[in-house]
């Protein structure tokens, strides 16, 4: 039998079924929500099929028992009934104004007074919605189904403009307000986006909402998980496998390296990112897929105008509530990094109520640390900056070459943090050493005083000391002094010990020096 089509972006769970692609059948917990009667909210981060579970929503509402054979859902759902469904999907504007909004709105509102006609004494947006559902309501004789995609992408198209996002607020607020005025004639609600601004700022109306971001039970309603690829992709983890010469098992590994590690609840299973999972199963090769296909410029620049320490991500500690709303997030950008999918949960204290955060995996570990680079340094030699010359340097064992490149990138810089040199050169650091991570075991310091950077691969071993605006040789030293090489006294690779000083009046490496 023919192998199925890998779902490359497919949102429509029609066009998934009937054009014979892979779906990974999430329809146990669709017929859970669907049967209900409530108004349900669900975030998660870009491309993680969000939409796909609005439009596999919309199909069962429509009683498309045809699309549904094979699936739980067939087992599950015996009735089949019809419900009207109003889908309103706000993918499809780039909301540079407030009038973009409203003739958004406007346009999905039309294509359905068009099929049940317009009440001509309803004259705002909300007014013509609630008219909407009403006379909807009193033709069909049932309720109504509302769904709503990417409710958030007015308010993050422009998330650094307070005063539009102001003023997109105030005209969506009376809009989403209709799904607590018609309660009674909704069937069902579901929202969803990438972000979660607070019910005061949006939601304060529609108190009757069920927030399932990050409930246990619906943790892996978006995403794949390992049980879900090895049940039907497990052929297609075999063709990569074969494309790089390696074994079925070591592929699974490293698919799970790259795509997997994020967790919506503490106590969820891993789920993999379905975007760059497919994608690599597509193309054969490990690749940053899912980061590649929109770029975080705009949670770059709340990092840099926060001034946070980036090692902070590798370990971030908040309390749900912290984490639920992202409306103060030029304080805290962690709400906002979390629930984008650059951070995720790994970890729950439950005395605390406080979740440990970190990046999920390979492609985000390395991307992310990459792009900051490469947003925060003008470019050199005509690209970006690549990671690549620094590893090559670091696997030869040229380590005047390393900090000649390192003197460059940060001779040129244009990243500054005022008042902080240290944070600035810690940064610097981090992100160089964060990805010679994915290559070289690195240790960095801790509060306990080792020593700053030691950096091992299959030839050398390195030990840094690093000073600002003290000699090098205080640097070297001190890794002297203190024994900092001894526990890699009886190892047989060449040892360097390199002691660095850096200038905060000039932002640059001021010099070093090695043994």
């Amino acid at each position: 039998m023919a192998m199925k089509k890998l779902p490359i972006g497919i949102q429509s769970f029609s066009k998934m079924i009937e054009g014979g692609f892979v779906y990974l059948d999430k329809t146990e917990l669709i017929y859970k929500l669907a049967n209900t009667e409530a108004c349900y909210f669900l975030s998660r981060p870009r491309r993680f099929g969000k939409s796909l579970t609005l439009s596999t929503l919309h199909e069962y509402f429509n009683g498309r028992k045809d699309l549904f054979v094979g699936t739980k859902m067939e087992q599950l759902e015996q009735k089949w009934d019809k419900y009207p469904v109003l889908h309103f999907d706000f993918n499809a504007s780039s909301y540079k104004t407030v009038d973009d909004v409203i003739s958004r709105i406007s346009f999905m509102l039309s294509e359905y007074e068009d099929e049940y006609g317009r009440n001509p004494n309803a004259s705002t947006n909300s007014e013509r919605f609630q008219s909407l559902v009403t006379t909807i309501a009193k033709k069909t004789g049932k309720k109504v189904v509302i769904l709503v995609d990417e409710y958030d992408k007015p308010l993050i198209n422009n998330i650094l403009d307070e005063d539009l996002k102001d003023e997109m607020r105030k005209e969506m607020k009376p809009f989403y307000g209709v799904l607590k005025t018609c309660d009674t004639q909704i069937k069902m609600a579901f929202v969803t986006g990438v972000t979660k601004f607070s019910k005061v700022s949006l939601f304060s109306d529609v108190n009757n909402m069920t927030d399932i971001s990050n409930m246990l039970d619906y943790s892996t309603i978006c995403g794949a998980t390992e049980r879900e690829i090895r049940d039907q992709l497990d052929g297609f983890v075999q063709n990569m496998a074969d494309a790089n010469h390696i074994t079925k098992d070591q592929c699974y590994k490293e698919l799970k390296y790259w795509y997997e590690g994020f967790h919506f609840s503490e106590d969820s299973e891993d789920v993999y990112n379905p975007f760059g999972l497919m994608k690599a199963l597509l193309e054969k090769k490990f690749k940053e897929y899912w980061f590649e296909s929109g770029t975080p410029t705009f949670l770059v620049q709340v990092i840099k105008k926060r001034g946070m320490k980036i090692s902070d991500l590798d370990c971030v500690k908040r309390t749900a509530s912290q984490l639920s709303k992202i409306d103060n997030f030029n304080d805290d950008p962690v709400p906002l990094l979390f629930q984008s999918g650059y951070l995720t949960i790994k970890g729950y204290d439950p005395v605390l109520k406080r979740y440990t955060l970190t990046m999920p995996n390979k492609e985000i570990g390395e991307a992310f640390p990459t792009f900051i680079l490469n947003y925060n340094f003008p470019k050199t030699d005509g690209g970006d900056f690549d990671i690549t010359n620094f590893i090559e340097d670091v696997l030869l064992g040229n380590i005047d070459g390393f900090m000649k490149r390192l003197s460059a990138l940060l001779a040129d810089s244009s990243y500054e943090i005022v008042g902080d040199a240290e944070k600035y050169f810690q940064n610097v650091f981090y992100l160089i050493f964060k990805l010679l991570g994915f290559y070289a075991e690195v240790e960095r310091n801790t509060s306990d005083g080792r020593m700053d950077a030691v950096v091992k691969t299959p030839q050398y071993i390195y030990v840094f000391e690093f000073k600002l605006d003290k000699p090098a040789q205080e640097a070297l030293d001190q890794i002297n002094s203190k024994d900092y090489p001894l526990p890699f006294s009886v190892d047989g690779r060449t040892l360097y010990k390199v002691g660095v000083s850096f200038s905060s009046e000039t932002r640059k490496v001021a010099e070093w020096v090695k043994e």
